[in-house]
C-alpha cells in the first residue's frame, strides 16, 4: 500500500516564541524526528511550511517534500489543503499529523495504517490523538472545505466508518504549544 505522510509546520508559534519545528527531542528536531519516523512507512513525507520557512527548510532532512503555504495566516486547514495538493494520484492512504506532537511510536505507525477504516484515529486511555491515517477517496473532500472550516468537518461525516485505535503509546497526546508544554514533554522523556 503507498501510503504519503503529510506533516504541518506552517504556523507561526507564536505560544512558544520560537519555530516549534526546530525544537529539539532526543537529539532530533521535532521536525526531521517525525521525518524519520514517517519515512520508514511513507513516501512522499510533505512538510507544509508557511511563517518564515527558510530556517526550518535548510535544517530539513533532504527527504522530505516541502510546500509552502503562502496562506498560512488563514488557518490550520490551509496549510492541510496545500499539502493534500502535494500528495501523488497513486498514494492509497495519507498519515497526517502536526510537527507539534512529536513523539510517536512506530509501532503506533503501523497499527494505524493496517487499520481498514476510511479514518483511523489512535486512542490512548480513552482520548483520541495525532497522527490520523486516512484514505484517498476524503482528500477531495478536505480540499473543498472552505478556508474558515476545519477538517473535523470531514472526520465527524465519517465517524461511523472511523476507526479508533487503541494503542498504549501516551505520545499521541503530546500537543506542544508553549514553553511550559516542551519542558514536560522534555521531562518525560529522560
Amino acid at each position: 500500500m503507498k501510503v504519503a505522510a503529510l506533516i504541518l509546520a506552517a504556523g507561526e508559534s507564536r505560544r512558544m516564541g520560537r519555530a516549534k519545528a526546530l525544537l529539539t527531542l532526543d537529539g532530533a528536531s521535532f521536525v526531521d524526528g517525525l521525518i524519520q519516523s514517517f519515512s520508514a512507512r511513507c513516501s512522499p513525507v510533505i512538510v507544509v511550511l508557511g511563517h518564515d520557512p527558510e530556517p526550518i527548510r535548510s535544517a530539513l532532512n533532504p527527504s522530505a517534500t516541502v510546500v509552502i503555504n503562502h496562506h498560512y495566516r488563514q488557518g490550520q486547514l490551509t496549510s492541510m489543503q496545500c499539502g493534500l495538493r502535494a500528495v501523488p494520484a497513486d498514494v492509497e492512504r495519507v498519515l497526517f499529523t502536526l510537527v507539534d506532537h512529536p513523539r510517536v511510536w512506530a509501532s503506533t505507525i503501523d497499527a494505524l495504517l493496517e487499520s481498514d477504516g476510511i479514518l483511523s484515529i489512535p486512542v490512548f486511555d480513552g482520548r483520541k490523538g495525532h497522527p490520523i491515517s486516512f484514505r484517498k477517496e476524503l482528500i477531495p473532500e478536505f480540499l473543498e472545505l472552505p478556508p474558515d472550516s476545519q477538517a473535523r468537518v470531514v472526520i465527524h461525516r465519517h465517524a461511523d466508518h472511523t476507526s479508533y485505535v487503541p494503542v498504549e503509546d501516551s505520545g499521541i497526546l503530546d500537543d506542544v504549544d508553549d514553553p511550559a508544554a516542551y519542558e514536560r514533554l522534555l521531562t518525560r522523556s529522560l
